[in-house]
């Protein structure tokens, strides 16, 4: 016969263990319920820092973009060359300095710089002594419309040459400039006029930051 003590004792010890593996079953569900409840709270966190971040970089980009647009066509090609090249630290206009008929004789078929250019180049040369002395420049060269492209072409790069040269006399640093022609492709007046082929016969010193 079954001792009935011996039963009474088994039946509560299982009880006990269930009530063991439940309570244990529930304090793990619950603690991997928080885990998952902490990795999802941590997770959104960075999904939304990313998504700050890339937000900030957007905004960046539209107002580089809007401010690119600001510029004329020769300058705003002049930042792209020099962001590409590694040349700007913020990667910014500052000013331009143009020398043309207005103020500055260019003759036709004529390189030389003038004594009028010479002074203008002395002041600009002394402003980035003082005020910008890490700047890029790039200096570029115009002519007018007279004579073949290819020609005008080389003229326009013998005119900036002629600034480059000039400006590192004066201090600046070589590798703080580069020079391009433009030749007759990028003018600022129509050259079926004496004026306007005058203002068109420049070199223009893009200042970049």
């Amino acid at each position: 016969m079954v001792n009935r003590r011996w039963i009474r004792r088994s039946l509560t010890g299982g009880a006990l263990l269930l009530g063991i593996f439940a309570f244990t079953g529930c304090t793990s569900k619950r603690y991997v319920t928080e885990e998952v409840s902490k990795s999802s709270a941590a997770s959104e966190r960075r999904i939304s820092e990313v998504q700050s971040q890339v937000e900030a970089t957007q905004t960046r980009v539209r107002e580089h973009d809007s401010k690119l647009a600001e510029l004329d066509n020769a300058t705003r090609e002049a930042l792209e060359r020099a962001q590409a090249a590694g040349k700007l630290a913020e990667g910014k206009f500052v000013y331009s300095l143009v020398l043309s008929d207005d103020g500055v004789k260019f003759p036709l078929n004529k390189f030389a710089l003038s004594e009028e250019a010479i002074a203008s180049l002395d002041d600009f040369a002394e402003r980035l002594k003082s005020e910008n002395k890490n700047v890029y420049l790039e200096i570029q060269g115009h002519t007018d419309a007279t004579g073949p492209e290819d020609y005008n072409f080389k003229l326009g790069e013998a005119r900036a040459e002629a600034v480059r040269r000039y400006l590192s006399k004066q201090g600046v640093a070589l590798n703080r400039m580069s020079t391009i022609s433009y030749g007759e492709s990028e003018p600022v007046e129509k050259n079926t006029t004496r004026t306007g082929r005058a203002k068109n016969r420049r070199v223009v010193v893009v200042v970049l930051a």
